[in-house]
């Protein structure tokens, strides 16, 4: 019987317990807005070497891929035609010299001749064409001079800026520049370099009206704008806005920008994929930031699990702001006296009951969105 009555007993039910999340505070802080695009990197001069005389390339003076300076030599182009061409045309210019002198010389003595009536006036009139006609032949043979010691001059080809070259185009030996400029070689200057992007026509208003400054202002402003590669977090290279295109273009509703980096070492090459990041002017504010992981998505929008005072979880759809490495600024729907479930989102179902704990500590501080300043007197992390 005492096995019996044992057996008859029924286990009770023990509903578990609420699931731990963690908590946090939003907090205040002085943010400066951002906004952030994708572009190329493009070398700030650029420029292709040409063979300006026809001849054979007698020499190359550089190495493939090498660190150029200005002023430097690069290629030598045959010289011997037109320095012989240079001392035809020297010689030209002595013969256009003495003949004008002779007309000015006949032209003084017949001069005197007629007013002595020794002489006609048609003498003294032929002698003062021969001047003329010297002098505009002297002035045409030192016109011939000066371009045949510039034909002289390029046939050495020189660095127009500090830079880089690529691979020569033409071996020694070659003939260059017969019947058309011949590519030789190409030269970049890096330090510094542009990269380019695009801003759409929506956020291009949006900032026009926000800030009141036109395009063509802007650029004159040097607003500080962020670089980062690929590869690269946290926009480590500094530089500024420089450029703003002076219309939309129609097909693509987008206007091109341009900044302006450093690259004294030259590890930023043109051609790559940039992400920038450009300062709004006037935009600082103070908002309320909350981490990024505790934001939700789904088909209403996004929104925050808030834990009220019951210990129950609430959606709370919210408008966000800009965005930082790890903070989200929140326009609306929250303030600052609300609980947000950072952890834990997984078993933090809506309506249910949950066991918050705060979180120790909270880093909120500037990012791609924000620049993060103090928090107000006041105000304090949880």
């Amino acid at each position: 019987m005492l096995f019996a009555g044992g057996c008859e007993e029924k286990n009770a039910y023990v509903p578990p317990p609420p699931p731990e999340v963690t908590v946090s505070l939003p907090v205040h802080r002085q943010v400066r807005e951002y906004l952030e695009f994708t572009g190329n990197t493009q070398a700030f001069n650029t420029v292709q070497l040409v063979a300006r005389v026809q001849g054979y390339l007698e020499k190359v003076f550089f190495h493939d891929g090498e660190s150029v300076k200005k002023d430097q030599p690069l290629f030598l182009i045959q010289q011997d035609t037109y320095q012989a061409k240079l001392k035809q045309a020297e010689a030209q210019v002595l013969q256009q010299k003495a003949s004008l002198d002779h007309a000015q010389t006949e032209l003084a003595r017949f001069t005197g001749l007629v007013r002595q009536h020794a002489a006609a006036q048609t003498d003294a009139d032929r002698w003062r064409f021969e001047r003329d006609n010297a002098k505009a032949a002297l002035i045409a043979a030192e016109a011939k001079r000066d371009l045949a010691g510039l034909d002289l001059d390029y046939t050495k080809v020189v660095v127009p800026f500090d830079g880089r070259i690529d691979r020569r185009l033409k071996d020694p030996g070659n003939l260059v520049g017969a019947g058309e400029f011949t590519p030789l070689a190409r030269i970049n200057q890096i330090d510094p370099i542009y990269v380019y992007f695009t801003i759409n026509e929506a956020d291009l208003l949006k900032v026009i009206r926000q800030t009141r400054i036109d395009p063509g202002e802007a650029e004159k402003m040097k607003i500080p704008a962020y670089l980062a590669l690929s590869d690269e977090k946290d926009y480590p290279h500094t530089g500024h806005l420089d450029f703003t295109a002076i219309s939309v273009t129609p097909t693509t509703g987008t206007l091109l920008l341009r900044a302006r980096f450093s690259n004294a070492d030259g590890t930023i090459l043109p051609g790559l994929f940039a992400k920038v990041r450009v300062l709004v002017v006037n935009s600082e504010k103070t908002a309320l930031v909350v981490p990024e992981t505790a934001v939700g998505y789904d088909q209403l929008g996004s929104y925050l699990l808030v834990v009220d005072s019951n210990d129950r979880v609430e959606r709370r759809p919210v408008k966000l702001g800009v965005q930082t490495d790890e903070d989200r600024v929140i326009e609306e729907g929250i303030d600052d006296r609300d609980r947000i479930i950072v952890t834990g989102l997984l078993h933090a179902v809506p309506g249910n009951q949950v066991a918050p704990r705060p979180k120790a500590s909270t880093k909120t501080e500037g990012g791609k969105g924000v620049a993060a300043g103090p928090a107000e007197p006041g105000k304090t992390s949880p």
